[in-house]
């Protein structure tokens, strides 16, 4: 009959720890720089994620569809479309119809969707300044070509129907 010490089962190892799984890493990354960002964009503007990223793709291209949009963010369709909906009630959007595609229509910010794009774009831009000012410019390049190296891994895993923040 064993006692004492040898009694006492012992705990088997994780096969994750959380705090050093790399997707757990990048999505808490992910949350905090967006919770700096929503600060200035929600606060200010009343815009969601989605809607900010909407705001931000119109404002980088000029016009886009919402299929195209969905990529590019990574944001399922459907998030997309209650985005383009949004801002559309609130004037910051207009659609025009896709003569190429009568299924689909072009969005393109308004005046003052271009005034919102134009007033927190640079603060976002020192965010991200502040964000990356702890590396060293060579840290800042490895780390922008290891980011791109993982996302097109990543690419290649996930199914194309995730939405974003899951993981």
């Amino acid at each position: 009959m064993a006692t004492g010490s040898a009694a006492k089962k012992r705990e088997p190892e994780p096969l994750v720890v959380l705090e050093q799984f790399l997707p757990y890493r990048l999505n808490v990354l992910a949350g905090l720089t967006s919770s700096a960002l929503a600060q200035i964009y929600a606060e200010r503007f009343g815009l969601s994620i989605p809607a900010w990223r909407v705001i931000v793709t119109l404002g980088q291209y000029e016009a886009r569809t919402a299929r195209d949009m969905a990529p590019d963010g990574v944001m399922h369709k459907s998030t997309v479309s209650r985005a383009v909906s949004a801002l559309e009630k609130r004037g910051l959007i207009v659609r025009r119809p896709n003569l190429e595609d009568r299924r689909e229509e072009w969005l393109a910010l308004t005046p003052e969707g271009r005034a919102i794009y134009e007033a927190v774009a640079p603060e976002a831009l020192a965010v991200e300044e502040r964000l990356l000012s702890v590396l060293t410019p060579q840290e800042q390049k490895t780390l922008a070509a290891l980011i791109d190296k993982l996302t097109q891994q990543a690419r290649s895993l996930a199914p194309e129907t995730i939405e974003e923040g899951d993981a």
